[in-house]
């Protein structure tokens, strides 16, 4: 579970959504359009989910890159990375679960491939992930898609495809809650807010 992402652990801040089930939904075909539109198709197309929740995603967005495009089949062009032994915060956390890394049946090399997670943060994520990447493979591109933006980034990485902007303040949290993986509706859901301030979400992304 990303740490940015869990579901609200305090039961008397229930948050404020910031996008409801039918939002969520919209945010993901939108996407799935943008990477069609920006890959001139989706024949060279592989999606890469980061768990928790992003796997998660990368299906979603696999169902509708197919009803876009029926040539694409989610079932071959559809994986998972684990990014765990590529963070720069292991000494930190040496207790990290390692996951499973998936890759599609069809490869990723000479592909494009995009990277899909639900909170886009700090940015260290997605460094692991590129890094990670380079272990299966050369792509011939890699771009990234989130769900959501909140800003905060530590290194020089951004989104090709968002879902939600989301300018955040550094004490809030930032909770993406997907059916499938919470078990309740989706829901994007900031929390810790204060009178003065705004919103983050907890651990580096």
């Amino acid at each position: 579970m990303n740490p940015g992402t869990s579901m609200p652990t305090d039961d008397t801040d229930p948050g404020t959504v910031v996008l409801g089930a039918g939002d969520v939904a919209r945010a993901l075909t939108r996407i799935a359009h943008e990477i069609v539109e920006r890959s001139k198709g989706a024949d060279d197309v592989v999606l890469l989910g980061i768990p928790t929740r992003g796997v998660t995603l990368a299906h979603r967005l696999g169902e509708r890159l197919a009803t876009i495009e029926p040539a694409f089949d989610p079932a071959r062009a559809v994986g998972e990375l684990d990014v765990t032994m590529y963070r720069d915060d292991l000494r930190r956390h040496p207790t990290r679960a390692v996951g499973v890394t998936r890759p599609p049946a069809a490869g990723i090399e000479g592909k494009t491939v995009v990277l899909v997670d639900d909170v886009l943060y700090s940015g260290r994520t997605i460094r692991a992930a590129l890094d990670a990447i380079g272990e299966l493979g050369r792509p011939r591109a890699v771009r990234l898609a989130c769900l959501v933006d909140r800003g905060h980034r530590e290194l020089p990485i951004r989104p090709d495809f968002v879902g939600k902007n989301l300018p955040t303040a550094q004490s809030e949290r930032v909770s993406v809650r997907l059916h499938e993986v919470d078990g309740v509706e989706d829901a994007v859901v900031i929390s810790g807010r204060t009178p003065a301030a705004s919103v983050e979400g907890a651990g580096p992304r």
